[in-house]
């Protein structure tokens, strides 16, 4: 029986794409910038699977003379109007986003009244800022208010705030349901619940974010479920796309609780045909996003020293495609993503081959419309399957 599994990881570019220039980004490369700067890093799995290739792919060398690559290799470039997770993984699935989302530096105040107006409190904050920095500029305001923390970022996207304690889950959640209906009408991408704990001076983000996206269209994940193919996320995935063409979903708090639901998941015996969509989000979140380069290499060796584990599952009607949605350069200045292309490493039946640089994620969708024999009419791009 047919099964596919998509790793995303979350941020790992491996240089910058032929646009990035538009977006600041000329220069970055999160994996050689980790490799320039932080003493012994090394994915030697990763780089036989055909890591190292892709990256010099990228920088436009399309011949590796170390390695022979245990794994069908290249390299992918976006074609959305966007460097986000979203527009990330909407391509990835077959729905590039080539009419931007609308970001703000601050919500001007006919967006906040209505929001307040609709979730029935009053907001602090209001600007752009780093997720853990405006915890503590505003965390103890927070609590002397009980107001919650409105905040943004170079995303397109509405965070939300608030101390568990002080408001709870429920209650956080439903005030980022009322906002998200305003944001669906401004073509915002994400309104996100940012609960966190602690005292001040030692603030902490729990594991209970919840993102609420905006609908996506029509995805290769629609047209699986519609043909009898189960369809199961792993992480964020259910989030991203709102729910739409995923049948089943596995938050996970760490990529290791991801790596261990995806092996649960694949020693299983499932009742139909089945694809795992898995994000595995620390990388981005928790070191791309706060310029940690030592915190970042140390989770990329940590998925490499599981991936050995992952091989041990493979067979001849399990396609494994690992990929990523964009890069978070943890050396590149601001706390941004950035636009860079992303790695394609897929295991498939037959000999590993050089899939080259490919036009856009959506070939990813195509691969796995091909995969499982369903209709490719309504899914953009082209299979390397």
């Amino acid at each position: 029986m047919k099964r596919a599994l998509i790793i995303v990881l979350d941020s790992v570019g491996i240089g910058h794409a032929p646009d990035a220039a538009d977006f600041g980004d000329e220069g970055s490369n999160t994996v050689g910038h980790i490799h320039d700067t932080v003493d012994g890093f090394s994915t030697p799995h990763l780089d036989q699977a055909g890591l190292r290739s892709a990256g010099l792919l990228a920088a436009g060398d399309a011949t590796d003379h170390l390695n022979a690559p245990t794994w069908s290799w290249g390299c992918l470039t976006e074609i959305s109007a966007g460097k986000d997770t979203t527009t990330g993984h909407w391509e990835l699935a077959g729905a590039p986003v080539l009419q931007p989302f609308a970001v703000f530096d601050h919500f001007p105040d006919h967006l906040i009244n209505e929001m307040e107006e609709a979730s029935g409190t009053s907001f602090i904050g209001n600007y752009a800022e780093s997720g853990t920095v405006i915890l503590e500029q505003l965390g103890e305001e927070h609590l002397r208010t009980r107001s919650p923390i409105l905040y943004t970022s170079a995303d397109s996207v509405i965070q939300i705030a608030a101390h568990e304690s002080v408001i709870p889950l429920k209650e956080l959640y439903e005030i980022c349901k009322a906002c998200r209906k305003i944001a669906d009408r401004e073509r915002i991408g994400r309104v996100i619940a940012r609960p966190f704990e602690g005292e001040v001076g030692g603030f902490k983000r729990t594991n209970n974010r919840h993102d609420f996206s905006l609908e996506p269209p029509r995805t290769v994940l629609n047209e699986l479920t519609e043909a009898g193919i189960e369809t199961v996320g792993v992480g964020k995935i259910s989030d991203i796309f709102n729910g739409s063409g995923i049948q089943k979903s596995y938050p996970t708090a760490s990529n290791a609780e991801g790596a261990e639901t995806i092996l649960n998941l694949l020693d299983r015996i499932p009742n139909s045909p089945e694809l795992i969509f898995a994000n595995l989000v620390d990388l981005d979140m928790l070191y791309g996003h706060r310029r940690d380069p030592v915190g970042y290499a140390a989770a990329l060796e940590a998925f490499d020293e599981w991936l050995p584990v992952l091989e041990s599952r493979l067979s001849d009607d399990l396609l494994v495609i690992i990929t990523a949605d964009h890069g978070n350069d943890p050396t590149w200045t601001g706390t941004d993503h950035t636009r860079e292309k992303v790695p394609l490493l897929v295991r498939k039946p037959g000999p590993a081959s050089a899939l080259g640089c490919r036009d856009s994620f959506s070939d990813v969708a195509a691969t796995i419309a091909e995969w499982f024999s369903v209709s490719k009419s309504e899914v953009p791009g082209n299979s390397f399957c």
